[in-house]
């Protein structure tokens, strides 16, 4: 990659970074030639560069004298959307597009982005602006014959170096609303979007409760039904996680739901257990027609030592609650794969969450497995005008990788996807340093020198650094912790005799 070229994605990475989002950008309003530039700097943001150019013209963006940056809001310096949108000429090509729409559960979907069970999710007017925003479903919030009292306030969120969103932690419960209200909204919605995807989540405390709630849903005209045993944090005994980790009640309330209709019923696995394939297992045989997972961790994301007490916290006290975002997304996938790949679950129809923001996310719980796609953390941070990159970003990646549809798509890392004992362990793979983009930063020398195989020179008067082979084990702790894409990997070969001994 030439210089330049390195320097136009940091620049854009970073400054589409710094843009606030807002609601109504006096950017766009801004712009003399009636373009969108907040719209190309979401798209920046969204990993969906390959699109951001359809929102501007970047011709007429050079002779501008850029009054959307002038009006630019930002409370530091104005995003510099003129430079972003010359260093942007360069992807300026014709987006390719697949076909998103799939048959999940025998009910067919115009895309596999859907709202999950969640406060996202929570009444008719969010979830019909949601749907007309472009969302192929919405996974109603888990409605039950319990109306819950919540906690005030319920939200905290993980921070680092900067990043203001890394994990999200919540003390929400089900539906807030009485059951009939929660009812009348399903029914609605399926009046006024015949052609989207609604799913009912039911939560019952009791046997009877399980498969009357399964028969009030179906009554509303629902496509599905999703049966939420997993949420970490209810107050009511005997409900959520506390089903989730014991497959023989997974079992039986999936048998209990299916008693109460005909609609295809997924189960919503926890993932405050060790092997989540087990409670899965014992959903199949319930009578489940695929698993939907991962629902939040139950977790503590810190501490205001000031009132000794963690985040949110409720006249000084607070509780073990769920926690979801980015920083989930690793978990999920090693779930996903792990449902995907069981000999007794292969051919299971997989419902992916956990982390989800942009396309490309999606993309990675798609080749894992997934036919559909959840998401509320994301829409929390940014609203549901996500959908716009997340729908073009997919389309363009299996388009240019020549998957017409998404059942092509679906699963296709699997096989990648090895135990330890299987992977290759006679070769090895050394760095690359690029003397040209190398700016002497020395971040790689201090990582391998406190971290790894003292394995890098740094030369104090060039700045410069260098690999030193004989020492060198192939990493690549330095190629991540590189802060101008520097670093590479070079090409596979075999273990010297000293690395093999």
């Amino acid at each position: 990659m030439p210089v330049n070229q390195l320097y136009a994605d940091i620049f854009l990475t970073q400054e589409s970074a710094r843009c606030l989002l807002c609601h109504a950008p006096a950017c766009t309003s801004a712009c003399s030639e009636k373009l969108d530039p907040a719209g190309f700097i979401r798209a920046v943001r969204f990993e969906n560069k390959q699109n951001s150019y359809r929102h501007i013209k970047t011709s007429a963006c050079e002779s501008c004298d850029a009054p959307c940056e002038k009006a630019c809001i930002h409370y530091d310096f104005s995003i510099r959307i003129r430079e972003m949108a010359q260093l942007a000429r360069t992807r300026e090509t014709k987006a390719k597009e697949a076909d998103l729409s799939i048959d999940f559960c025998g009910i067919p979907c115009e895309n596999p982005f859907f709202l999950s069970s969640s406060v996202v999710a929570s009444n008719y007017e969010m979830c019909a602006n949601a749907l007309r925003a472009g969302w192929g479903g919405i996974v109603f919030k888990t409605i039950g014959f319990l109306q819950p009292k919540e906690v005030s306030p319920r939200f905290d969120a993980t921070k680092k170096e900067g990043t203001p969103f890394v994990g999200f932690r919540n003390l929400e419960q089900i539906a807030e609303h009485a059951l009939e209200e929660n009812l009348f909204y399903l029914k609605k919605l399926k009046e006024d979007f015949p052609t989207k995807i609604i799913v009912a989540s039911i939560m019952g405390q009791t046997d009877e409760e399980w498969t009357e709630l399964a028969k009030r849903v179906t009554d509303t005209g629902v496509d599905m039904i999703e049966c939420n045993f997993s949420c970490p944090h209810m107050s009511a005994h005997g409900l959520g996680a506390d089903v989730g980790q014991t497959p023989e009640l997974v079992k039986h309330y999936t048998e209990l739901t299916k008693k109460g209709t005909h609609l295809p019923v997924l189960a919503k696995m926890t993932p405050n257990i060790g092997h989540m394939e087990i409670p899965a297992i014992a959903a199949m045989e319930g009578g489940a027609d695929g698993i939907a997972a991962i629902n939040t961790i139950k977790s503590i994301s810190g501490l205001e030592l000031g009132k000794m007490a963690p985040p949110p916290h409720i006249d000084g006290k607070s509780a073990v609650s769920g926690y979801s975002g980015k920083a989930v997304k690793p978990i999920a996938l090693r779930f996903i794969h792990d449902i995907a790949k069981h000999e007794r679950l292969k051919g299971v129809p997989i419902s992916g969450m956990g982390g989800i923001e942009t396309w490309y996310d999606a993309a990675e719980f798609i080749a894992l497995g997934c036919e559909n796609i959840q998401i509320t953390t994301a829409v929390m941070q940014y609203g549901y005008r996500i959908i716009d990159d997340l729908i073009s970003g997919l389309k363009n990646y299996m388009a240019e990788n020549g998957y017409k549809n998404l059942k092509e798509f679906a699963g296709s890392a699997l096989s990648n996807l090895v135990n330890a004992d299987k992977l290759d362990r006679d070769t090895v793979v050394y760095p690359v340093i690029d003397k040209e983009k190398c700016i002497g930063c020395g971040r790689c020398y201090i990582s391998c020198a406190d971290a790894g195989h003292q394995a890098i020179r740094y030369n104090e008067e060039t700045k410069k650094t260098q690999v030193l082979a004989k020492d060198c084990v192939g990493c690549h702790l330095c190629l991540l912790v590189c802060p101008c894409t520097a670093i590479s990997t070079g090409k596979r070969v075999r273990k010297p005799a000293h690395m093999t001994v």
